[in-house]
Order: structure tokens, then C-alpha cells, then sequence
């Protein structure tokens, strides 16, 4: 079996919000159907959004499990932070320590799917 596209979808009640803040987030563009949406980045699709009119948001960490979540590697997560913010992310869970060579903040986006922005240091030699 041959895999030609992997995209990550979501069920949303918000089309235009979640695909938007996707969008925003990952420097995207948006397709739209009637009950779908899709961002692509530099050309290629990333990510589905679904229309789900009773889609009940996730409570972590304190409620309902996590549904899926994505890991988003990033070279500066200060700046990465101010990006989320400004474009709807909620901070769900900051990192205790920014000085590890490796870490996450949790966050979630305007359907309550949370994410994570993490940073990774490379070791000398790679």
C-alpha cells in the first residue's frame, strides 16, 4: 500500500474559526467546502476540519481525556508563545522549566483540540 497524503483532520463546530486558526498558526492557506475545510502549507495539505455540529470540547487536564493532539517543534518558543496568543490559542499547561535542552507548553485551539509547542536543542555534533 501506497500512502500519497496523510492529513490530520478535526471535527469542529466552528469551521471558519478552527481552519483560520490553523491557518494563522502554520503560515497556511484555506480551501473551503461546504462542510470541509482544508489548510495547506507551502503547497501541500496539512490539515482537514470537519464539520461536527455537536462536537463536545475536550477538558484536559482536568476533565474528559485528550481526543488527539499535535506536536509542534519550534526554534524559538518565546516567539512561537506570542504567535499562538495572538492568533487564539489558549496556554493550558506553561513549561516549568525553559532552560532544559527539550520541553512543551500545552495549549488549545478555539475548538478546545490541544496541542503542544515544543523546542529540542540540538547536542553538540548533530
Amino acid at each position: 500500500m501506497k500512502i500519497k497524503r496523510q492529513v490530520v483532520v478535526f471535527d469542529t463546530a466552528d469551521l471558519d474559526s478552527e481552519s483560520k486558526f490553523w491557518a494563522d498558526l502554520m503560515g497556511g492557506t484555506i480551501e473551503k467546502d461546504d462542510d470541509w475545510h482544508t489548510v495547506s502549507v507551502d503547497g501541500e495539505p496539512r490539515l482537514g476540519f470537519q464539520l461536527a455540529p455537536n462536537h463536545v470540547q475536550p477538558d484536559w487536564p482536568d476533565g474528559e481525556p485528550q481526543q488527539v493532539h499535535l506536536d509542534l517543534y519550534v526554534d524559538d518558543i518565546h516567539e512561537a508563545h506570542e504567535h499562538a496568543l495572538s492568533v487564539g490559542a489558549r496556554l493550558l499547561k506553561p513549561a516549568e522549566d525553559f532552560s532544559t535542552p527539550d520541553g512543551f507548553q500545552v495549549y488549545a485551539d478555539p475548538s478546545g483540540h490541544p496541542f503542544c509547542l515544543c523546542w529540542l536543542t540540538p547536542q553538540a555534533g548533530e
